[in-house]
């Protein structure tokens, strides 16, 4: 028997081992627990952010125009497709950060139908201090893990990402 601590994914496969001992629960014990840290990050990175009133999609949209390289400006569909995200969602958070003095929409000079978003001087002093708060919390989040457990980890997650989005 293991003498490893035993976490809820150990529960619940146990429980199925029971109930469906024919069938194998082994992915489970890689899935349920993706899914449950997963959900515990989310939380878990929420403070930083709080800290400033922003929420984790916010920063995302701030991280995405700030990381994109001066003049830190995106189209909405450049945006969406930086996030991973419904383009309704982005312009919620872009509204909300709009109202915030974040960020401002402007015309795009070679289509003036189409609009820019761009990160206001405030907005880029906002996302580089915060951007080192939240890289130091999920410094905190990952001290566990060894230096070769987390590249061990960023390969074999990698090579499932990269499976799961072709």
């Amino acid at each position: 028997m293991s003498t490893q601590p035993r976490d809820a994914v150990d529960r619940i496969v146990a429980q199925w081992d029971v109930e469906r001992p024919e069938l194998d629960s082994s992915p489970m014990t890689v899935v349920g627990r993706i899914h449950r840290v997963a959900d515990l990050l989310e939380i878990a990175l929420r403070p930083p952010f709080a800290e400033v009133g922003l929420g984790n999609g916010d920063f995302d949209v701030l991280a995405s125009l700030r990381r994109s390289g001066a003049p830190y400006r995106l189209t909405p569909t450049e945006l969406t497709a930086t996030m991973m995200v419904t383009s309704g969602a982005v312009t919620k958070r872009v509204d909300r950060l709009e109202s915030l003095g974040l960020v401002t929409r402007t015309v795009a000079e070679h289509d003036g139908r189409g609009r820019l978003i761009e990160l206001t001087r405030a907005g880029v002093a906002l996302v580089d201090r915060v951007v080192e708060a939240h890289w130091a919390n999920e410094e905190r989040l990952l001290a566990p893990l060894s230096r070769t457990e987390r590249e061990q980890l960023v390969s074999s997650l990698r090579k499932l990402l990269l499976s799961l989005e072709s």
